[in-house]
């Protein structure tokens, strides 16, 4: 069903988050009628229902992940000068800095801040080139990786302060540096592999 999301989004050209609702009711419809067990009784029914799931995952994820889909489909549907918002900031930053490789390299040092979800969103609305493009796999990849620069900026770093009480403070003296240097090298060589293939 997370696969779905993305092909209902290309066929209905509806906002992510309408086939994430959609695709969360089909698990919830499949998982009411498909039972785990012959003697499936009465009582133990709630066992396995999609409630007692979804109880025992972090809700407030996946609150923030469903809010920033809806907020980033908000700002596409505002139209400045004839365009969306979030074309209108990419067309702002390209008049800024002339070479696009820049603007998602600092993309890239944003998703250390905010997280990589929001900023991928927002660059799909950002941008227009074809799926195939450089472009496209350049900003996977900076949003990506840039994420790890902080702990805070990946839903993995912040998972991991919660289970192995990394202490955010440690995490910048002893790892951020490397993960800086890191990123840095691997958006070098995506480049320079970048201009020899194209």
């Amino acid at each position: 069903m997370i696969v779905f999301v993305s092909i209902f989004k290309t066929f209905s050209q509806l906002a992510p988050y309408v086939g994430m609702m959609l695709s969360l009711g089909v698990v919830w419809l499949a998982s009411e009628y498909i039972h785990p067990e012959e003697d499936f009784t009465e009582e133990r029914k709630h066992l396995y229902s999609a409630h007692k799931a979804l109880s025992r995952i972090e809700l407030s994820s996946i609150l923030f992940f469903l809010g920033i889909l809806m907020a980033v489909a908000a700002l596409e549907s505002i139209v400045v000068n004839g365009v969306g918002m979030l074309r209108y900031v990419a067309e702002g930053l390209d008049n800024a800095l002339p070479n696009q490789d820049v603007v998602i390299i600092i993309l890239g040092f944003l998703s250390a801040i905010i997280d990589n979800v929001p900023l991928v969103a927002a660059s799909m609305g950002m941008y227009t080139e074809a799926l195939d493009a450089k472009l496209w796999h350049f900003i996977a990849y900076s949003a990506g990786t840039g994420g790890s620069m902080l702990i805070i900026g990946s839903a993995a770093g912040v998972a991991a302060m919660g289970l192995e009480r990394i202490d955010f403070i440690w995490y910048f003296k002893k790892i951020a540096w490397l993960a800086l240097i890191g990123f840095l090298a691997g958006a070098g060589v995506f480049l320079v592999m970048a201009s020899w293939l194209h």
